[in-house]
Parts: structure tokens; sequence; C-alpha cells
């Protein structure tokens, strides 16, 4: 893929993914922020408040309506985390213009309607309209109480914010339920319009239009884009382990138990980190999948994640609660293993394999390619997919263990149930 980025406004950049192979078109406008506690739901409800209507189409009706004239083409909003960032914006898909009727140009109108949501969106005496932000607002609240029920993922959750308590990266995409309940009419709209000129802004193509086409219709679009002090996306900052582990268990009324464990990676060797990822708990043929949840049956589910801009491995596992330690050994075992280079023939080609099918696949579909380069531009980096599958190619067994050595627990997140364990 020839992708091409440009700068094409002040702090606005455009990437431009040509495909012909797909049926439709994908255009995405995101505001790029860094992530704080204080303006985390701001930024969350504001999209939505936005989608609810523009100045033309002032309610979700006529808003629908225009939609349907340009032959169902939805534009959905967006909240995503991306490293110590926050992006929020628009994403819109409509059908290619080979297969339009009458050689109409939807990509234009498409691009115009989302320039109108985010620059011309309905409001009444300089405000938002009280009952889109209060309805919106119980809406996000709702989205962050939800979080709470899914245990896995709030467990998942809980344990970022002990281990990235004074960190950014510790900061749900969503806020908190406290910040939420705050937020009016008059802060959320100031805080749009200062979002508008201090954050950067990045477009996303993927489809068959000719990039003069694109760039002619987003310059249009954000043309009335006021540009003030533009703050830059954070860079997110490597951190240490303490010097023992910190455990924080909470008890709720839950009949499994959630054990989340946080891991330090004291090294930038990636492409060796997402191998040590993937033989420790990434693959559904890892380490942990096989021996912990599949041999042992101590766990309901063991999966590893690596947190590439941030230096962090998580683990997240569902367990009986009077598995704990079992669970909790077996696992840092198998991270020894790993260590070690303890592991079969067929291992590392099976892990490596596994990454290259995933990253060749992310051109099977345009959500999949906006979203990594949304992920690469907002944490600064710049290979492609295929970049970095040639990287991984190039790692070594002594890279994947030398990496493998720099992990080191930091925290440890353990949801039990409220009665008592014999």
């Amino acid at each position: 893929m020839n992708e091409i980025r440009k700068e094409i406004m002040e702090e606005v950049y455009l990437t431009y993914l040509p495909a012909d192979k797909f049926k439709t078109g994908e255009l995405s406008i995101q505001m790029v922020t860094p992530l704080r506690k204080e303006t985390a739901g701001l930024n969350a409800m504001l999209p939505a408040v936005l989608r609810r209507g523009t100045m033309r189409c002032p309610d979700m009706e006529s808003l629908a309506a225009a939609l349907d004239r340009l032959y169902g083409a939805q534009i959905d909003y967006t909240v995503r985390k991306k490293g110590e960032n926050q992006c929020v914006g628009f994403v819109a898909g409509f059908i290619d213009d080979a297969y339009v009727p009458a050689n109409e140009k939807l990509m234009e109108q498409v691009c115009r309607l989302m320039g109108e949501l985010l620059l011309d969106p309905v409001t009444r005496n300089g405000r938002f309209l009280p009952a889109y932000v209060e309805g919106e607002k119980s809406n996000l609240i709702d989205a962050i109480r939800a979080i709470r029920n899914d245990k896995r993922d709030y467990a998942d959750l809980r344990l970022l914010q002990e281990m990235c308590a004074d960190e950014p990266y510790g900061v749900s995409r969503l806020g908190d339920e406290e910040s939420a309940q705050h937020i009016n009419n008059q802060k959320l709209y100031q805080h749009y319009q200062n979002l508008l000129t201090t954050s950067r802004v990045e477009v996303f193509y993927c489809g068959s239009c000719s990039w003069e086409r694109v760039e002619s219709a987003v310059l249009e679009a954000l043309s009335a884009l006021p540009r003030g002090v533009v703050e830059m996306p954070a860079v997110a900052q490597l951190s240490l382990p303490p010097e023992e582990p910190r455990l924080v268990t909470e008890e709720m009324d839950v009949t499994q138990g959630k054990l989340s464990m946080g891991f330090r990676c004291d090294n930038t060797d990636i492409p060796a980190m997402i191998m040590v990822n993937l033989l420790f708990g990434g693959s559904s043929n890892s380490k942990l999948f096989l021996n912990v949840r599949e041999k042992l049956s101590l766990c309901y589910y063991a999966s590893s994640s690596f947190h590439r801009v941030k230096g962090i491995m998580t683990v997240s596992s569902g367990i009986e609660t009077k598995d704990y330690q079992k669970a909790y050994d077996e696992i840092l075992k198998q991270l020894q293993a790993v260590q070690r280079g303890d592991w079969e023939e067929w291992e590392v080609p099976g892990a490596l394999s596994t990454m290259i099918n995933s990253l060749q696949s992310l051109s099977d579909t345009q959500g999949g390619l906006e979203n990594f380069y949304l992920g690469q531009a907002a944490t600064g980096q710049a290979e492609a997919p295929e970049d970095l599958a040639a990287q991984l190619r190039q790692v070594t067994e002594e890279r994947i263990m030398a990496s493998a050595g720099t992990v080191k627990l930091d925290t440890v997140y353990f949801l039990k149930g409220k009665e008592d364990v014999q």
C-alpha cells in the first residue's frame, strides 16, 4: 500500500490509504489530545453531543434523512485511547463512487457533513442544546458504570489505574463517573472551543478516490477550523517497577475471581517484546493458554497483552478464588520459561506466523487500517504493517530472551468474592 501522510493545514494531517478492492470508502476525522483525568470525561462526551445534529440538520431525524440521501452513509462518533492520548471524532462509511448511480460523488458530500458536525453543531444562544448535553451525560455515566458490570474489563482497568496511578496511562478513555457528574452545558461548550484550537487533527481516508480529490474535500470541510497554540500529542514515558510488587485486593459480589498482573519492560526492542508477549500469553498457542488454562485448568481464561508505547505487559485471567496462589505462581513460572528460552521448536515460528497473519489481515478491513494508522500517528510511530512484519522476521531467539529478561512484576490486582475462603 502506497500510503501518503501530509500536513495539509496547521497541525492537520491527512493520511491517504489507497484501496480499490472495497465497495465502500471510509473517512475519519480525529482530534488528538493528551489524556488527562480532568478532561477525559469532557472529551469522551463531546463527539456524542456533536453527533446529535448540525445547524443545517438540527436533530437526529434530519441528520438521518441527510445520510439516507447519501445512499445510506453512516457517521459514527468515536472515543479511543492511543498511548497517553485521547482520540475523539467521527468515522464515516459510504458507497464507493463506482457503485453510485449517475456518477454522483459521495465522498465530498460526506466530508462536508462531517465538517459541519465538527465545526457547525446545533447551538442556541452560543451553547449546545441542554437536552442534548443532559442526554449524552446520562449515556456517558451509563457507559462508565457498564465497565464495572463486565468484571474482566473492570479488573483490567483497575490494574492500570493502580499500576499507573500517577501517570496518564492509568486514566480511562471515558473518564470517571465523578467528573462526568460535574459536566454542564457551559463547561462542555468552553472545552469544545478550546479543543478545536489546541488539538492536532488527524484525517484518514481509505478507498478509491484520488489524493487530490480527498485533499480538496478535507480542506474545504475544515476551512473554518480555528487554530491556536496546538498541544502536541503526549509521548508516553517508561517507568521502572517498584522494588517489591504492589498487591491490590478488592472484594465484590462475584463468583469468579479476576487476577490481573502488570509488568514493566525495561527495554526498547519492540519487535522482540512483541514476540515475548506472543510466546507468553498473546496467542492461542501461548504458554499461558496451553499450560495454565488447558493443561492445569487453573484459569477460565488467561492471556497477556503488550502495551508497546508504554513498555507494559499485562496478564488477564479468571480463576477460582481458592486457586489464587497456584495461578499466580504458575503465571510467573511460564514467564520464567520464556526468559530461559524454554520452548518447543514450533513455538517461535508459530508465534511469528500468528503476528504476521494479524498484520496482513489489517488490510482486509478499512476500519482495521484506520485504527492502526491512527495509533501510529497519535503515538509518533512511523512503520507500516509490512515494515513491522519485516522487523519481526529479523528477531532472534537471543533477542527474545534478552528482552524477556527485562520484564519485572510491578502490580497485582485481585478481584475476589465477598465470602471468606477457607
